[in-house]
């Protein structure tokens, strides 16, 4: 028995930072997991920003209503789950990500939770567990599952290692140079091939 987990944001998505950083014009709201490996570091660093900047979380919401998934992650998606029960685990919060689910046709999410006032500003955030991405993984190998697993940041890494087979998907360099045990590649054919080819069945393509 085997299941897919992937990673969220960069794999399926865009980065939901990056494009209210682009919104806002203020380019350290730009910073994401494949920069600061730290997730506690770069989520307080975001919070000072938006603080600072007088923005909430309508704001986000906002930017997020008006994205969509990444071109060919909906097909690559549909192909991933007629031939594994699919996951995904991400770093993001569930009060961003229901659009952009909706449009995926609302596959399994493990995230976050975001802490905001009635004004709708964001003062923490909370996260599901510690290394939850990793615990995940273990979790799934409790109940006999075999795990593929698939992201593009440091904070996907613990998932990967942990997963029977590990994948980047269009990692920033960095990434790949300190992680060369996990096969890179760049586009969804090429993803589509190293799950079959780290599947224990005969998958098509």
């Amino acid at each position: 028995m085997e299941i897919a987990c992937l990673d969220l944001e960069g794999v399926l998505i865009p980065e939901i930072w990056i494009g209210f950083a682009e919104k806002t014009g203020i380019d350290e709201l730009r910073a994401t997991t494949r920069d600061i490996p730290d997730y506690d570091v770069l989520m307080r660093q975001r919070l000072r920003l938006l603080q600072e900047h007088q923005l909430g979380l309508h704001d986000i919401q906002e930017v997020i209503a008006k994205m969509a998934p990444l071109d060919g992650a909906k097909d690559f998606l549909t192909w991933l789950k007629a031939h594994f029960q699919v996951v995904i685990l991400s770093d993001t919060f569930y009060e961003f990500s229901h659009p952009l689910m909706r449009q995926l046709d609302f596959p399994a999410l493990f995230c976050h939770r975001l802490v905001a006032d009635d004004k709708g500003t964001i003062i923490d955030y909370k996260l599901r567990q510690q290394d939850p991405k990793r615990q995940c993984v273990k979790a799934f190998h409790a109940l006999n599952f075999r795990v593929i697993a698939s992201g593009d940041s440091y904070n996907d890494t613990t998932m990967l290692s942990e997963a029977d087979a590990g994948i980047l998907f269009q990692a920033p360099d960095n990434v790949i140079e300190e992680f060369p045990q996990f096969p890179s590649v760049e586009n969804y054919e090429e993803l589509k091939q190293e799950f079959s080819k780290a599947s224990n069945r005969n998958i098509s393509l």
